[in-house]
């Protein structure tokens, strides 16, 4: 509701993230994931219902992951059944088209389920088509208009223990097209694709502030101000410096990379982009998380072990830190994930310059 854009959007999330990235996550899901599917796909009628009360009263859950759904997201089995108004029953056409839908299946992993005014919910409309039966449907947890959700309790997590993560269960939860799905039929799966490049950016932003949180909030006063052995400041040992100047050198890559993906990602919105520009995109956006978080794994472990036994403690956040920071490597697209898809959009480019050299064009820069 700020009228910010995309880098202000992931600047609030590095910042809120030196402090509590429990909180930063929150921030992430609801504006990267949810608020900007609403704005990109969303009819105007679901806009003005949503969008107003998403900047102000309400949090969004996002509601992807299953069982047999997590990095094969579009493996998941959660079923959305046309229903035909006015004899109140299923229909049998196979199209997967109606004026209201019952879903009913299971969701995991669930981060602000518990605390969720609107679930943005993928469900497969037309299982015989694959994915691309999946749609995209908003669920008004207060105002059902039939049927029950039910969220388990929260998981019992490593980190991040401030943001609940629980399961989510749909039955027979009825809901109306108009007011519930976003964008068309049987295309959910490619705004979730879309949308995770965005939401990477955004985690990317996290594992950022959770490093400096480490190094230059905790680590750094504590090591050249405080504490002092052999009759100087610790981090003045030349053992010390190394570590703690190579890190920072790694960690200034890692938020260039991260804004230079928001960057793209702006052009995108405002541009009309062509197949080379979005594969490029892509290939930043998993870039940044994968980077992201391996330097700020880094940096959290090192941590402890430049601040010493109270590093060990929780008298500092850096322990905190230290366990926050291992779910980047998992959640929205594991590393090896971001791997898979960078060497992928690496062979379409290489491709791509290979058919503009046959065609008689240049070799791009």
């Amino acid at each position: 509701g700020s009228g910010l854009d995309f880098v202000s959007a992931c600047l609030v999330i590095e910042e809120i993230s030196r402090v509590d990235p429990s909180v930063g996550v929150l921030v992430d899901i609801h504006n990267t994931l949810i608020i900007n599917t609403i704005r990109k796909w969303a009819s105007p009628k679901i806009k003005h219902t949503w969008l107003p009360r998403l900047a102000t009263d309400t949090i969004g859950a996002f509601c992807l992951s299953e069982a047999n759904a997590g990095s094969d997201a579009f493996a998941l089995q959660m079923k959305a059944t046309a229903v035909d108004t006015t004899t109140a029953t299923a229909t049998n056409t196979g199209e997967g088209e109606g004026d209201r839908y019952i879903l009913n299946g299971s969701k995991l992993w669930i981060s602000n389920a518990r605390e969720a005014g609107l679930m943005l919910v993928f469900a497969n409309v037309r299982p015989e088509s694959g994915y691309k039966g999946i749609t995209a449907f908003l669920v008004d947890v207060q105002n059902l208009l039939g049927g029950t959700i039910t969220v388990g309790p929260p998981e019992q997590k490593l980190g991040l223990r401030a943001s609940a993560t629980s399961p989510v269960h749909f039955d027979n939860v009825l809901v109306d097209a108009s007011e519930s799905i976003v964008g068309e039929v049987g295309m959910g799966y490619k705004y979730c694709m879309e949308i995770l490049n965005e939401g990477r950016i955004g985690i990317a932003a996290q594992q950022i502030g959770i490093a400096k949180g480490c190094l230059y909030d905790n680590v750094l006063p504590y090591i050249l101000q405080e504490r002092k052995q052999f009759g100087q400041y610790v981090g003045t040992f030349q053992g010390m410096q190394h570590q703690y100047a190579h890190l920072a050198t790694e960690l200034q890559a890692a938020e260039l990379l991260t804004y230079n993906a928001c960057r793209m990602q702006q052009q995108q919105s405002t541009n009309t982009t062509t197949a080379s520009s979005s594969s490029s995109f892509t290939k930043q956006a998993s870039m940044a998380k994968y980077y992201a978080n391996r330097v700020a794994e880094q940096v959290a472990s090192k941590s402890i072990e430049w601040l010493g036994g109270i590093g060990f403690t929780q008298d500092l956040l850096v322990e905190k830190f230290y366990r926050d920071v291992k779910v980047g490597s998992i959640y929205e697209g594991t590393s090896n994930i971001q791997l898979q898809t960078i060497a992928k959009m690496m062979q379409k480019e290489q491709e791509e310059e290979s058919g503009r050299l046959r065609d008689g064009g240049t070799q791009s820069s």
